[in-house]
C-alpha cells in the first residue's frame, strides 16, 4: 500500500514525504503506525526508499532505482492503449546452468516485464523491448546471469513442428485466472463509477475520494503485475481487461481533483513546506485540458 502511495500521489509531487505525512494518509484505511514504519524500514533495505533526517523529522523519498521501477509501472498503470503487434516473438534463452536460486530469481524478474514461460524453459513476449529489458535485469543485481542469456527475435513460421501464436499463449501464461480477477476488480469498482457519474462528485469528501483512488490503483497494480500486457490479437475474445482498464480511467478521472485537494491539505515535507503536484500528474490517461491543477 505504500508503494501505491508513493507512485500514485508522492511521486508527482516530487517523490518526498514526511514520515508524519505517509502515516496520516493511511491511517484512515486501517494501517498504524508501527506497521508504516516497520513497511518504510522494508522497503529502505530493498532499496526502493531512501530516508533523510531534519532534526526530529525524517523525510522519505524514492532511491534512483525506485523512481526507475515506479516509472516503469506507471507505464503501464497509466496506460491507455494495449500495444499493436509486429507479428515476431521476442525470446530469451538461457544457454548456461543457473542455480535454482538464481534461476528462480530471473524467472520473477522477467516475470515482472511480462513474460511467460514455455514448455522448453525459455522466456518469450510479444512486444518486449529487449535491450530495455536486460538493462533492468543488470540494475536488478541480476547482472552476473546476463552472459548465460541469449535475447532474440522470432517470427513463428507455423511449421509443423512451431506452436501456433495461440499455443504459445496457452503455454506461456495462464489467461483464465487473470480474467476472473479482472471481472471481480469490475463488480468491485463499476458500482462505484456508477454512481458518481449518477450523482456526481459533490457527494464525496476530499479524504474519501483519495481513499477510493488509493484502493483503485492499488488493486488495478496488483492485477497489472500479472498482466502479460498481450496484444489484442492474441486475447481471448471479450477480454475483461479492456474493461476493467477503461473503467480505471473514468473513475480515476472523477476522483482526481477531489483527491488531490486532501492531497494539498495533507502531504508535508519535515520542513513544513507543500510540494506542489507536476502538470505531468493531470495527463495520466490522457486527461483533457478541462482538467487544471488545483489550488
Amino acid at each position: 500500500m505504500i508503494t501505491t502511495v508513493f507512485g500514485d500521489a508522492i511521486l508527482p509531487r516530487g517523490g518526498r514525504v514526511s514520515l508524519g505525512s505517509l502515516i496520516q494518509l493511511l491511517q484512515p484505511l486501517g494501517v498504524n503506525e508501527r506497521l508504516v514504519r516497520t513497511a518504510v524500514y522494508r522497503l529502505v533495505k530493498k532499496e526502493w526508499l531512501q530516508s533523510e533526517a531534519l532534526g526530529r523529522k525524517t523525510d522519505y523519498m524514492l532511491t534512483p532505482s525506485g523512481r526507475s521501477r515506479f516509472d516503469e509501472a506507471s507505464r503501464q498503470i497509466y496506460a491507455t492503449d494495449i500495444p499493436g503487434w509486429d507479428r515476431r516473438w521476442r525470446l530469451v534463452l538461457i544457454v548456461a546452468e543457473l542455480d535454482a536460486r538464481l534461476r528462480e530469481q530471473l524467472r520473477r524478474a522477467l516475470f515482472w516485464h511480462g513474460f511467460g514461460e514455455t514448455a522448453t524453459g525459455s522466456f518469450v513476449h510479444p512486444t518486449a523491448d529487449l535491450e530495455k529489458v536486460m538493462e533492468s535485469l543488470a540494475s536488478e543485481g541480476l547482472d552476473r546471469v546476463l552472459t548465460s542469456l541469449v535475447p532474440m527475435v522470432a517470427v513463428n513460421s507455423r511449421t509443423a513442428h512451431c506452436a501456433t501464436d495461440s499455443e504459445m499463449v496457452q503455454t506461456a501464461w495462464n489467461l483464465s485466472d487473470l480474467a476472473l480477477s479482472y471481472e471481480s476488480f469490475l463488480q468491485k469498482y463499476e458500482p462505484i463509477r456508477d454512481a458518481l457519474l449518477e450523482r456526481g462528485p459533490d457527494d464525496v469528501s476530499e479524504e474519501n475520494a483519495f481513499l477510493v483512488r488509493t484502493l483503485l490503483i492499488h488493486d488495478v497494480r496488483r492485477l497489472l503485475l500479472r498482466d502479460p500486457q498481450l496484444p489484442e490479437s492474441l486475447l481471448p475474445a471479450a477480454w475483461p481487461g479492456s474493461s476493467a482498464r477503461l473503467m480505471c480511467r473514468d473513475l480515476y478521472r472523477k476522483l482526481l481533483p477531489l483527491s488531490e485537494r486532501h492531497l494539498n491539505a495533507t502531504v508535508r515535507l519535515s520542513n513544513g513546506a507543500v510540494p506542489n503536484a507536476s502538470h505531468a500528474l493531470f495527463t495520466r490517461f490522457e486527461f483533457g485540458m478541462d482538467l487544471k491543477p488545483v489550488a
